[in-house]
């Protein structure tokens, strides 16, 4: 049962919100749940938004990039094996985050398990707080002030797809605070740092006097998600004919063990503009710089295209197989299937009609 000012602090919008995730450490997956933090942002102005992150990947590069996040206030990762299960560990990080952020409402994202719940229930207790999260099996709602309905429940009443698309998953537990989603999309903005290197890109590509850029990520690097790349061979026709049209300089991307498939598209492209392969020699936060800096960005379905969306650049995301739950439905987003040269064709209309947008500026 709820104190009356337990009730008050939340009428009222609590200062700080403390929100539970555990999930992988990619850059993809981080992002996707910015759309819900912006969607609690608008709910409740005035509260610092803090993100406790469990994961078995602690120390990755896209930690530095959500560390710096504008939405967030505070960003505390905490790596699940080093708990080895046991609670004594996650107790003693708990106390420590309640002690610093002092939180009015938790909300827990995950949908599945019950390690995230006891937390949440444990962290309300200690903190005196209301706590959020999704009912998934009956006993679940016993742990929350506020329960949602399971995943499949909510993608019922909104006459969704199932499984749901990966940004809209974080909504299920919003809805027991009466939040929507309403079309919000993923964001981010570029730092400091991201402006500099922009702009020292456009002079290492001579493009500073006007010359548009185009970003091209293939990726898809790792054993693991190599089924997800490109055919090279359609990529190289589809920039070709880019530059060719707009003049642009083609930048691309990647991480230093994605060095070898950029050579590879390189050896089956005809440039006809200036290039720079950026793969192995940026960090996320000078990557954003990069993105930012395009008029147009083509990627495979990895962290970059993710990165892209939440910038508002025009993305062409290029699937080699339908995979919705990755899909982002904005007017900035094309995403196509295309698995051979003969879509080169289909893939340049869609970049055509993404050029001819407007850039749309990304929330302050």
């Amino acid at each position: 049962m709820l104190t009356p000012a337990q009730s008050a602090s939340l009428r009222e919008g609590p200062k700080n919100i403390l929100m539970l995730k555990a999930h992988s450490a990619g850059i993809g997956d981080l992002l996707r749940s910015s759309a819900a933090w912006r969607a609690l942002k608008n709910r409740f102005p005035r509260a610092g938004l803090h993100l406790w992150f469990l994961t078995k990947n602690p120390a990755s590069a896209s930690s530095e990039l959500i560390s710096r996040h504008h939405l967030l206030a505070g960003f505390h990762v905490t790596d699940k094996r080093s708990s080895g299960g046991g609670w004594r560990f996650l107790m003693t990080e708990a106390q420590a985050l309640i002690q610093s952020i002092k939180p009015e409402l938790i909300v827990d994202f995950e949908p599945n398990g019950f390690r995230t719940s006891v937390l949440a229930w444990k962290l309300g207790r200690l903190a005196g707080a209301e706590t959020a999260g999704i009912a998934q099996v009956p006993f679940r709602r016993f742990f929350y002030s506020h329960a949602a309905a399971s995943t499949k429940k909510y993608a019922q009443c909104h006459g969704m797809d199932w499984p749901l698309e990966y940004a809209e998953r974080d909504f299920v537990a919003l809805a027991a605070l009466g939040i929507q989603r309403q079309g919000t999309a993923i964001e981010l903005q570029e730092t400091d740092a991201a402006r500099q290197f922009r702009e020292a890109l456009k002079l290492e590509l001579g493009t500073d006097s006007g010359r548009a850029l185009l970003g091209l990520n293939l990726g898809c690097g790792t054993p693991d998600a190599v089924w997800k790349r490109p055919n090279l061979r359609m990529m190289a026709r589809l920039v070709e004919e880019l530059q060719r049209r707009h003049g642009f300089g083609l930048v691309l991307t990647g991480a230093v063990y994605e060095q070898a498939i950029n050579r590879e598209f390189l050896a089956a492209y005809r440039p006809h503009g200036p290039v720079l392969d950026l793969a192995g020699r940026t960090t996320l936060l000078e990557l954003t710089g990069a993105i930012a800096g395009c008029r147009l960005f083509i990627s495979s379905d990895s962290g970059p295209y993710h990165m892209a969306v939440a910038l508002r650049v025009p993305t062409l995301a290029v699937f080699n197989r339908p995979n919705p739950v990755h899909y982002h439905h904005h007017d900035w987003v094309d995403c196509q299937v295309a698995q051979n040269e003969s879509a080169a064709s289909r893939l340049l209309e869609a970049a055509e009609k993404l050029l001819s947008l407007a850039r749309v500026p990304v929330i302050a």
